[in-house]
């Protein structure tokens, strides 16, 4: 891809069906799930991206046997029992961090040495959270970075089990990645979460991919503890993965901005993620929104800011902060201190280039607030951040000359990004 692309504005309100590819976290977390099962998986409509190459390539690393099909849409495991068939393996993630995290409690079920690195941003991300609840279990885990942040060695020698004390506050990944390896463990695993949880809607997601493979485990309502029992394991099935909600938002975002309707297929209000909650936030900003069993439908009506908690679906912060750009008065959005640990600080990245923009930001500790000015042309950095280009690229349908530099970071999630939203447009982005 170019090092840079120039966003066309919209002719006029944007209207059109779009279904995203595949979700990201429901088909790396059912990847995991289907390599430690007892028998084969079949996964369809998997997501094809960077995030899942390299998630795929190390578990076939640590020995589990997957066949990639119809350009990476579908997806057949081996799975492997809870064993690991390697004995020693170098995992490289690259700036996966749901591949750093699942992997590391996966390879403490193993026999053997494993080492998981990454990108330069990824040896800044801190995994000390997880680690730590590791050895309560047993495990022997180390990272070889200061501030606990990989490389990670693991020494394997399976997860013996029992109870960990886990923080909530950094990421909801470090929890899921904990539950998903827990069934393998040679007793039953019990976590108590101390402290706010954040991204509570990922966690119920975690426990119902697992469901869907025959783990159940145990729940407190507010999910400050949960058990799996040490009589469950995997079992291998047929898996459909659900679009994407996030990648949904941009496009739903797109009506918002530009007076247009849009309709999302293959997602609903019953979908397991989250993020379906995004055009709630367009609702209360204003505009029309309903929800079918297999489908969102947003039309753009005059925006006014608003004041949210995105805590639960702070993947669509991006996509708020520029939607807000074209808000009358401002938007106040909080308690989502926790992306400063993302691909990039997202928090001041987006204050960064929502000013560059025209706007007028207030950074705090764990939210902005966004005064929105005239909307002038700027070349928008994206921090190799795959949500800032993509969020970005919303501003450029409302004002010529925003250029989205470093494009290509879209492949993290959404190679196909700028096609698809060229496509919506009826023009070449």
């Amino acid at each position: 891809m170019a090092d840079s692309i120039e966003i066309d504005p919209a002719n006029g309100p944007v209207r059109g069906r779009i279904c995203p590819p595949g979700s990201k976290s429901l088909t790396n977390r059912a990847l995991v799930c289907a390599a430690l099962a007892e028998g084969v998986s079949t996964l369809r409509g998997a997501l094809h991206s960077e995030d899942t190459e390299v998630m795929i390539a190390g578990l076939q690393a640590l020995g589990i046997g997957i066949e990639v099909a119809d350009q990476g849409e579908i997806l057949r495991i081996v799975g492997s029992g809870g064993v690991i068939p390697a004995e020693q393996a170098d995992l490289w993630v690259a700036n996966s961090g749901t591949t750093m995290r699942f992997l590391t409690a996966v390879a403490t079920l193993g026999q053997g040495t494993y080492r998981l690195d990454g990108i330069k941003r990824m040896r800044e991300r801190p995994i000390g959270d997880l680690t730590d609840a590791l050895r309560q279990l047993g495990a022997e885990v180390r990272c070889e970075s200061a501030g606990q942040c990989p490389p990670v060695v693991v020494d394997g020698h399976g997860l013996a089990g029992g109870a960990a004390n886990m923080r909530g506050d950094i990421s909801s990944q470090f929890l899921s990645s904990l539950l998903m390896a827990a069934p393998c463990a040679r007793q039953a695993v019990s976590v108590r979460i101390e402290g706010e949880l954040v991204s509570v809607p990922y966690v119920a997601m975690t426990l119902q991919v697992m469901n869907s493979f025959g783990v159940d485990a145990e729940a407190t309502d507010s999910y400050r503890k949960i058990v799996v029992p040490s009589s469950s394991s995997y079992q291998g099935c047929d898996y459909r993965i659900e679009p994407d909600a996030s990648a949904a938002s941009y496009f739903l975002a797109a009506a918002a901005v530009t007076g247009g309707e849009v309709t999302i297929e293959g997602l609903g209000r019953d979908s397991l993620q989250g993020d379906v909650a995004f055009a709630d936030c367009l609702e209360q900003m204003g505009c029309d929104v309903r929800f079918d069993s297999r489908s969102i439908t947003v039309v753009g009506r005059p925006l006014a800011g608003i004041e949210v908690d995105m805590n639960a679906i702070s993947d669509t912060v991006q996509t708020l902060a520029v939607v807000a750009l074209f808000a009358k008065g401002p938007t106040l959005i909080r308690n989502v201190g926790h992306i400063r640990h993302k691909e990039t600080d997202r928090l001041a990245a987006l204050a960064n280039e929502l000013r560059k923009l025209g706007a007028q930001v207030i950074e705090n500790r764990d939210g902005l607030e966004i005064v929105p000015g005239e909307l002038q042309a700027a070349a928008i950095e994206t921090y190799n951040d795959h949500r800032m280009a993509m969020s970005f690229a919303l501003a450029g349908l409302g004002t010529p000359g925003v250029v989205i530099l470093d494009p290509g970071c879209v492949a993290k999630t959404y190679p196909r990004y700028f096609e698809d939203l060229s496509s919506l447009l009826g023009s070449d982005v």
